[in-house]
């Protein structure tokens, strides 16, 4: 009889047992599950990667100028037999690692009345930064370029005006050979070759060194006048623009046969601007 009144206790305390352990089991997996939540959103979704280039690949340099063109260009090469006129055209190309990433080519032909050289560089530019395009990344490389050449560059947004108080001025001349390139044109990666000592007055009003329009993204032109030697001079034309992710430099430049006469800075500016309009129309197709 005593056992019988007992088991009644026994079974309710029993029941109390099982009802706080499945409450206890409830919190701690709702616990559990609250606390998946908060990790998951502390990773966060990945950030989107920056937007890479328009090319992939780069034009071939010595097949990228038509004949026509380079015959207007190198005016000495109807001098040539015929088999030197044919080297001539093919053109040099430039010693690279990665035709992909850097290609180049030069041409070169001497006249009765005067000697000219043709150089081209095509840079494709690849950023390793996730966050920074390709784009941005080449119009560092190109601002670096344009300010090794005493050009400012544009001005960033929220940033000093071009021409502002304090910032880089282009001088009326060319810059000296003892000039070194400005921090930015190392920072951004830029390589400058070494520019001889320029004369006095080289570029005639109106023809100074300066930033193009209508001309890729981004385009700028330098003109120097240079002594070879210790008396004729030769005046190189350069051209740099950027389409995309990819830099083009254009390097143009006589040297009369004759020690009194100074090569024509507008002659030579329209040309290196003509092939550069042709070589950006290419680019685009």
């Amino acid at each position: 009889m005593q056992r019988r009144a007992y088991a009644p206790g026994l079974a309710a305390v029993l029941a109390a047992v099982t009802v706080g352990a499945a409450g206890l089991t409830g919190c701690t997996a709702g616990s559990g599950g609250s606390g998946s939540a908060i990790d998951s959103k502390a990773g966060g979704p990945a950030a989107a990667a920056a937007a890479p280039g328009k090319y992939r690949t780069l034009l071939e340099p010595c097949g990228s100028v038509e004949r026509s063109t380079l015959r207007d260009l190198l005016p000495g090469v109807d001098f040539l037999p015929q088999e030197q006129r044919e080297h001539v055209y093919r053109g040099t190309s430039a010693v690279t690692y990665d035709t992909d990433r850097r290609a180049g080519c030069s041409w070169k032909a001497d006249g009765p009345d005067a000697s000219h050289q043709l150089t081209l560089d095509f840079e494709r530019v690849v950023s390793y930064d996730p966050t920074v395009s390709d784009d941005d990344r080449a119009q560092q490389v190109y601002e670096g370029k344009q300010t090794a050449a005493g050009l400012a560059a544009a001005p960033t947004p929220g940033g000093p005006a071009t021409g502002a108080p304090g910032s880089p001025a282009k001088p009326s001349g060319p810059p000296s050979a003892t000039g070194a390139p400005a921090p930015s044109a190392a920072a951004a990666g830029a390589s400058v070759a070494a520019v001889p000592a320029a004369t006095p007055a080289t570029t005639p009003e109106g023809l100074e060194p300066r930033v193009l329009a209508d001309l890729g993204d981004a385009a700028f032109l330098d003109d120097v006048l240079t002594r070879a030697g210790s008396t004729a001079q030769r005046r190189t034309v350069s051209v740099v623009f950027r389409t995309s992710n990819v830099i083009v430099t254009i390097r143009y430049g006589e040297q009369p046969s004759r020690i009194t006469e100074v090569p024509d800075s507008k002659e030579l500016q329209e040309k290196a601007q003509g092939l550069a309009r042709k070589l950006a129309e290419k680019f685009d197709e």
